[in-house]
Order: structure tokens, then sequence, then C-alpha cells
């Protein structure tokens, strides 16, 4: 499709398809923080809580790339 592997439709997808969405689910948790009124201490835990996954992924792939697998 378009002269592209599907090695590399995957690729794409996993780095701009899942980052757009993890976006969008900060947005969600920001708005999530602003709709129970939490504060500043409530909306840090929210985001670190929340997005906790989200690091693990990022670091995952970060390494990845770092060590070429």
């Amino acid at each position: 499709m378009f002269g592209l592997t599907e090695e590399q439709i995957a690729d794409f997808g996993m780095t701009f398809g899942v980052g757009a969405f993890m976006l969008f689910m900060l947005f969600i948790i920001g708005e999530i923080a602003w709709k129970a009124k939490a504060g500043k201490l409530g909306t840090i835990i929210l985001f670190f809580v929340l997005a906790f996954g989200m690091i693990g992924f990022i670091t995952k792939t970060i390494l990845e790339k770092m060590w070429k697998m």
C-alpha cells in the first residue's frame, strides 16, 4: 500500500497512532481533574496514577529503539 511494507505501516501505527491516543487520554485525565475540582495535588496524583501505564509504554519504546530490538 503506497509502496510501504506491512512492517512499516505497523511501526507507523504503533508510533503515531498510539501516541495520538495517549495524548487524547491525557486530555481526558485533565478533564476529569477539572470537573472533579481536584486541586493541584489531586491533579498531580490523577495524572501520575492514570498515566503510569503510558510511562511504561514510552520507556519500553525508547529502550527498544536504543537497543535496536
